[in-house]
């Protein structure tokens, strides 16, 4: 589980792609503290697992659905990364619940400074955007941001100074694809109350069927 509190900015140094998977390689350093190979990093806001470990970065296999569903195939060598280690038990949760699973990708529309600040609008399919509410979260390639307004095709962030500084979202612009992770809470909800609202299977046990097995 993460925050979505990104911790630094990597550097693709390496990309390995196969026809459906692939392996890559971030140079870092402050997410390399404690951590160990089978560990999980967050990279753009997906868990991926750490297979080998160097002084200056570690490598990371990619399958076939993290592909599908993020932007990670779209990385190459020189490219910035957001990243994030695991959350520690006694560590502070100064985000959301980020589980680095990626629901989809979105799509910036616009950058538009105002004052401090600098609003982000992405869009979004309506799968996504269902599951979101206004002044809820969401994770934008592993960020915890506040959802400030949302319409029928698109949502917007506004940034702060320190968090442009510390993640890439700002290098990014109009047409950028990026990775959305839906609040979790908000997912479960949904699932429940969809659940509800199929019909339940007819039972099979019957006084007849008991009858008949010598039950009754």
């Amino acid at each position: 589980m993460f925050t979505g509190i990104i911790e630094e900015v990597g550097t693709v140094s390496g990309v390995i792609s196969g026809a459906r998977a692939g392996k890559i390689t971030i140079n870092a350093q402050t997410v390399l503290q404690n951590t160990r190979t089978g560990d999980s990093v967050s990279v753009n806001g997906v868990c991926l697992t750490v297979t080998e470990l160097y002084p200056d970065g570690f490598s990371a296999d990619v399958m076939p659905e993290t592909l599908r569903r993020s932007n990670l195939g779209f990385l190459r060598k020189g490219d910035s990364v957001n990243l994030e280690r695991a959350m520690a038990a006694d560590g502070r949760f100064g985000g959301h619940i980020v589980s680095g699973h990626i629901d989809g990708t979105g799509k910036i529309l616009s950058l538009k400074r105002e004052e401090n600040a600098v609003w982000v609008t992405v869009g979004a399919d309506n799968n996504i955007l269902a599951l979101i509410v206004e002044k809820g979260s969401i994770a934008i390639d592993g960020i915890s941001l506040t959802v400030a307004s949302l319409d029928d095709n698109s949502f917007a962030v506004s940034i702060i100074p320190h968090t442009g500084a510390q993640t890439t979202l700002l290098k990014k612009s109009a047409g950028d694809i990026v990775n959305l992770e839906n609040d979790i809470i908000g997912k479960y909800v949904q699932r429940l109350m969809t659940a509800q609202t199929q019909p339940k299977p007819e039972s099979r046990i019957t006084e007849d069927f008991l009858a008949r097995h010598g039950f009754l």
